[in-house]
């Protein structure tokens, strides 16, 4: 008998080897593994989802998501509907991940959450799981929908969320597939659940009569209005299409599901974020006209109300008038708060061409402008207009995109994503955050036209204080300093001296190999 201590019989158990099987994907390491995931995903049956995703989202210079998991964009927009309840179903890690941040940004719901192993995961049951989770939750006192998403493994693996009832107990089912290597921005998994609960809600429009908005039917046709934004933003485009005739309609993503309906009774759609693909498809499937950019400072809110009027057959004089009543105070804003400075902006909410129209017409000169969303119709006239201006404008731009640009420009003020103000502050750049303290300001109309000087101005005068902060922290955390140290780094040039020629005599050997 052994001495080994054991807590069960696990250890005689008979092990059964099998044949390995050479072109089987790796998938350890989860979203970053690209193209291995994106492998075993097709073949799993998955390559017309694939296929579907990257003619709606194409990527760019980097094959893999470079800010948060893609996914949090659906689970945050299922959190914010009321009566909708949400159902993740991936790695632990990744559901761990994304609770937590949800919650951090005021999620106040239960996620749900149906976990599996290799074998549930191989044999189909994961797929029984998840079904049985959603009939034990499908409560119509309690719920409208029940979203299930599947996450980076059980797309790759082919868990068929496709076969799930579309209804159970008169609580609708949306199953969708938001893997990291299929959907490269967070902005662009929102749009996957918009468009899935938009199709979903054009089919039940054609099969017959729906509930009412909760606020009842408007009296005038509508502008749906796609695109997360500022809570004020909506009630100013609806101020300025007023003179119009028009009213503005349901923010898409919605916060009910009846708003769905409303959203595609409109007139047109304005896409204020112009990468929401899926949503623009079912829009255009229910025969509504697109009209793209927003109404953001004099020349934007100028060319906007135009399009909407050509979208609705006004006359010109109906537009001038409501352009006339608008971009005089436009105009005035924009001059009451004067920005001087060099900016470079980049994000990857959707929006940072919007802001940096703003940010010109208020007077800064920003020579470069990046954004994580891809360039699609809807953002050509704003793209035109900033290059019109002398601005680099940058789609798919990547971290070390937009990292260049700058450090080679070496603004007055950085704004951008977490790393790239890190980045700036340590070379005494002042920077913002744009998801948190740019995107989150009214932007649209005589509001939005002096709604940024302030914080920009604020933070450019911060240089200064910047200055003093590096010199300060000058050498901490850098080079021989980096990491946690009781006592100072010991440091050994000889041994630096040494592995340098190895790595001198390695890169003579590799040449030589080059001319044989």
């Amino acid at each position: 008998m052994s001495d080994e201590v054991t807590y069960d019989g696990a250890a005689e158990a008979r092990v059964i080897t099998g044949t390995a099987v050479e072109t089987a994907p790796d998938m350890a390491g989860g979203c970053h593994s690209g193209a291995e995931m994106e492998k075993a995903a097709r073949m799993a049956g998955q390559s017309e989802l694939l296929d579907q995703y990257a003619r709606d989202y194409p990527k760019g210079p980097h094959d893999q998501p470079q800010s948060m998991c893609p996914a949090f964009g659906s689970l945050r927009v299922g959190l914010r509907m009321k009566r909708v309840a949400t159902v993740l179903s991936g790695s632990a890690c990744c559901v761990y991940g994304l609770t937590f941040v949800s919650h951090f940004y005021g999620a106040r719901r239960s996620v749900g959450y149906v976990p599996f192993n290799s074998e549930t995961l191989v044999t189909g049951k994961l797929f029984e799981d998840i079904r049985e989770s959603v009939h034990e939750m499908a409560d119509p006192d309690r719920f409208d929908a029940i979203v299930v998403t599947n996450l980076c493994v059980p797309t790759a693996s082919g868990v068929p969320l496709r076969l799930l009832p579309s209804e159970i107990n008169g609580v609708r089912i949306v199953g969708i597939d938001v893997p990291g290597f299929g959907i490269p921005t967070h902005a662009e998994a929102k749009d996957v659940l918009a468009g899935a609960m938009l199709s979903y809600a054009r089919k039940e429009v054609m099969a017959g009569p729906v509930a009412a908005p909760a606020g009842g039917k408007s009296d005038r046709p509508t502008v749906t209005l796609l695109g997360e934004m500022f809570p004020a933003d909506p009630m100013m485009i609806g101020a300025m299409l007023a003179p119009l005739g028009l009213a503005a309609g349901p923010v898409v993503p919605c916060r009910e599901w009846r708003e769905l309906y409303a959203a595609l009774d409109c007139g047109a759609v304005a896409a204020i974020h112009p990468f929401y693909t899926a949503a623009i498809r079912e829009f255009e499937a229910a025969g509504r006209p697109i009209v793209g950019s927003a109404p953001v400072g004099h020349d934007g809110t100028a060319a906007w109300l135009a399009g909407i009027g050509d979208a609705f057959g006004l006359s010109a004089d109906r537009v001038a008038a409501a352009q006339n009543a608008f971009l005089p105070a436009i105009k005035g804003a924009l001059a009451n708060a004067p920005i001087k400075g060099t900016i470079t902006l980049s994000g990857y909410e959707g929006s940072e061409l919007l802001v940096a129209r703003l940010l010109i017409e208020s007077g800064a000169n920003v020579p470069y402008v990046g954004t994580a969303c891809p360039k699609t119709p809807w953002s050509a006239a704003d793209a035109d207009w900033l290059s019109s201006k002398g601005v680099k404008v940058k789609f798919r731009a990547s971290l070390e995109d937009d990292c260049a640009a700058m450090e080679a420009v070496q603004p007055d003020l950085a704004i951008g994503t977490t790393p790239v103000v890190q980045k700036a502050k340590a070379k005494g750049i002042p920077s913002l955050y744009f998801t948190n303290l740019i995107s989150a300001r009214p932007l649209m109309g005589p509001a939005g036209a002096g709604s940024l000087a302030e914080v920009v101005n604020a933070a450019m005068g911060n240089k200064a204080r910047m200055d003093s902060m590096r010199d300060f922290f000058a050498g901490v955390g850098e080079g021989d300093t980096a990491g946690i140290w009781e006592g100072s780094p010991n440091l050994r040039p000889d041994f630096r001296a040494q592995h340098q020629k190895k790595l001198d005599k390695q890169a003579r050997a590799a040449k030589a190999q080059e001319m044989i």
